[in-house]
C-alpha cells in the first residue's frame, strides 16, 4: 500500500481540461458539416419508424463531432 500523505497526486487543473482555440474551430467546423447530414439522417429514419421518439439533429451532429475531432488532435 502506499503512502498518500506526503506526496499526493496532482490535481488537474480547469486549465488542463480546458480544450484549445484550434480545437474549438475545428469541432464548430465539423459540427456545422455534419448538421444537414444527421438532420436528413433523422428525418429519414422518423418517416421510417413512424416516431419522434429518436436522437436528435443536433444530438446526432455533436456526437458526430465530438468523435471526429479528437481523431485529428490524436494524428
Amino acid at each position: 500500500m502506499s503512502d498518500m500523505t506526503s506526496n499526493p497526486p496532482r490535481a488537474r487543473s480547469a486549465q488542463a481540461r480546458r480544450r484549445g482555440l484550434e480545437f474549438q474551430l475545428y469541432f464548430a467546423l465539423i459540427f456545422a458539416l455534419a448538421l444537414p447530414v444527421a438532420t436528413v439522417r433523422w428525418m429519414r429514419e422518423a418517416i421510417a419508424y413512424r416516431t419522434l421518439d429518436l436522437r436528435g439533429p443536433l444530438a446526432r451532429a455533436w456526437a458526430e463531432a465530438d468523435r471526429t475531432t479528437p481523431l485529428i488532435f490524436s494524428a
